[in-house]
């Protein structure tokens, strides 16, 4: 299976040929190797335009929306972002290409050792993962210039917005456990813009300012 080929593809159909336009992103797409951040039988269809499950009840996201997400931060190199899901590493792998540091929080401990383990392989040394409730932040290390959440919160976290640098913006999934709406929040001058993007589905946040379970 020639997975190169498979990439181009679908970073020709899936993204460019959609609304995704920011070249650094589409060449991080081109650059990392998503079929390794699934398992094994799921190699296949690493380049499908869906989600796959990665254990845990969790699941790698479908290509467009992690480029989507990534897109609406608008980075360009310099900044310092936190991810809230690291899951299997691929959505951190990205943003590690568009920024300057990442920094990574997964709740469940299997998923962030195995994705810290591949990306170390991978040669990614900008990205630092913990394990904790995602929606408490990463106050020590705060403010950040972008917040991502790869999990559907039922309302935008104030916790993630007073970590958000001025200028910052925070892209995330909102709404129901079974289909949410992707929403833009920006920071200026102290005041708070949402803007509605498009609908989704993503798996529940869970913690203290999300989900229960």
């Amino acid at each position: 299976m020639n997975f190169k080929e498979l990439r181009e593809e679908m970073v020709k159909e899936q993204l460019a040929g959609r609304d995704i336009k920011d070249k650094r992103v589409l060449d991080a797409f081109l650059k990392i190797p998503r079929h390794k951040f699934v398992s094994e039988e799921s190699q296949s269809s690493a380049y499908a335009d869906y989600p796959l499950p990665i254990g845990e009840n969790q699941t790698i996201s479908q290509p467009y929306i992690v480029a989507l997400m990534s897109q609406l931060l608008e980075l360009k190199g310099t900044e310092k972002v936190l991810e809230i899901g690291t899951g299997s590493g691929y959505q951190a792998a990205i943003l590690a290409e568009l920024s300057k540091t990442v920094y990574s929080i997964e709740r469940i401990p299997s998923l962030a050792e195995k994705a810290e383990k591949l990306l170390n392989e991978l040669g990614y040394k900008n990205i630092e993962i913990k394990v904790d409730d995602g929606t408490l932040g990463w106050y020590e290390s705060s403010p950040f210039d972008a917040i991502i959440v790869t999990a559907a919160s039922p309302e935008i976290p104030q916790s993630l917005v007073k970590q958000l640098a001025e200028h910052g913006r925070l892209v995330l999934p909102v709404g129901g456990k079974f289909g949410q709406m992707l929403v833009l929040v920006k920071k200026d001058k102290g005041k708070v813009e949402t803007k509605e993007i498009c609908g989704c589905v993503f798996v529940p946040l869970i913690g203290k300012y999300g989900y229960n379970q």
